[in-house]
């Protein structure tokens, strides 16, 4: 008996141990579901707060936006890390007071040892993403990225390929290819006319190599630069053209979204000389705000969270119905989902919870 309970303590030291992983190898595990690098240049994804080490995370609270209810609830919980989807820091903080409510958001969450991570953008672009969550409004159907996300980088960090000729001098070509970071890919004859090389470069070796051709002006006038971009990832990038299994009216349409993303009403815009008995085919997606990758795209029905009065008017004049189901609506309702992603990439080591508390600001009243 008495071992019994010298044992016991220990024993919930371990299963403690087992329910929980530093802060370093759960942002490891986020930015590996989501790479940052998906997400659009302009944003700010990521580890935004991060608690002095060692910090460990036992429970993770999921939240679309990071209010002060939100923060209450997750220090309440015994929450370790909050990812809000939406960035709370997104313009750049001159201070830290209890004065204008994010920095209050802030300073609350270094002094509750909550760090915070947000993916944003990476999860818009993401397959199986918060658009291809979005989509399946609708139903099934066949979809591509509106518009497509390339691979994250060149394995080999080689970006550029220098091709250049002429009858270089020997001591010259050698200082080019001997280059940190350039590659000689080929090196052709062309009897009279001397070597024909092919350098792949990284940025830094190809402006190295330029310095040193601009010494000879045969070898730098032949110069020719070619760029290398990766190929686009066919089921990753932001937005969704969906063509529908199965076409059905835009009235029937408006019920399906507002059962999936959990709203009484919506709003709605029917496109010029259409009706709610209007078939939709094709539905253009894009969670959040969605005009910037939305225009112009030819579609029956465009399905977002917002868009300006000039912009719904610009699609309305082009024949395209507009459903509008505010912003935050347009994203909330995937979180679920994702809460499933990273307690399956977590192996189950940390609780993850959907808040409570988030919702959108605007309501109909």
């Amino acid at each position: 008996m008495l071992q019994r309970r010298l044992l016991r303590p220990l024993l919930l030291a371990v299963s403690l141990r087992r329910h929980m992983m530093d802060l370093c190898s759960v942002v490891s595990c986020l930015d590996a579901l989501a790479p940052p690098a998906l997400a659009e240049g302009w944003d700010n994804v990521g580890l935004l707060v991060e608690p002095s080490p060692p910090h460990h995370v036992r429970k993770m609270l999921l939240t679309n936006d990071l209010t002060e209810d939100v923060l209450e609830e997750a220090l309440r919980a015994g929450a370790d890390l909050v990812l809000s989807y939406h960035p709370p820091l997104f313009k750049p903080l001159k201070r830290l007071t209890c004065g204008p409510w994010k920095e209050r958001l802030m300073v609350k969450a270094l002094e509750g040892r909550l760090a915070v991570y947000s993916p944003h953008t990476a999860c818009d672009a993401l397959a199986n993403g918060v658009n291809d969550w979005l989509r399946r409004a609708l139903g099934a159907s066949v979809s591509v990225p509106l518009r497509p996300s390339t691979a994250l980088s060149h394995p080999s960090g080689y970006g550029q390929i220098l091709e250049f000729g002429g009858n270089i001098p020997k001591s010259l070509l050698d200082r080019v290819c001997a280059l940190q970071g350039a590659c000689v890919r080929s090196s052709l004859l062309r009897n009279e006319d001397g070597a024909r090389v092919r350098l792949s470069c990284s940025h830094n070796s190809l402006l190295q190599a330029l310095q040193i051709l601009s010494e000879d002006p045969e070898a730098y006038g032949s110069a020719e630069l070619l760029t290398l971009q990766k190929p686009p990832l066919l089921d990753t990038g932001m937005g969704r053209l969906c063509t529908l299994s199965e076409p059905m009216s835009i009235a029937a349409a408006v019920e399906r979204i507002k059962s999936h993303v959990g709203v009484k009403h919506l709003r709605v815009a029917l496109g010029r000389g259409k009706t709610l008995e209007s078939s939709v085919s094709v539905m253009a997606v894009c969670a959040g705000s969605g005009s910037s990758i939305l225009s112009g795209v030819p579609a029956d029905l465009y399905l977002t969270g917002e868009m300006s009065h000039h912009e719904v008017l610009d699609a309305v004049a082009e024949g395209r119905s507009v459903v509008l189901c505010e912003h935050s609506n347009s994203e909330r309702g995937y979180l679920r989902e994702l809460a499933a992603q990273i307690t399956q990439r977590l192996e189950g080591k940390v609780e993850v919870v959907v808040s409570q508390t988030d919702r959108d600001p605007l309501q109909v009243v």
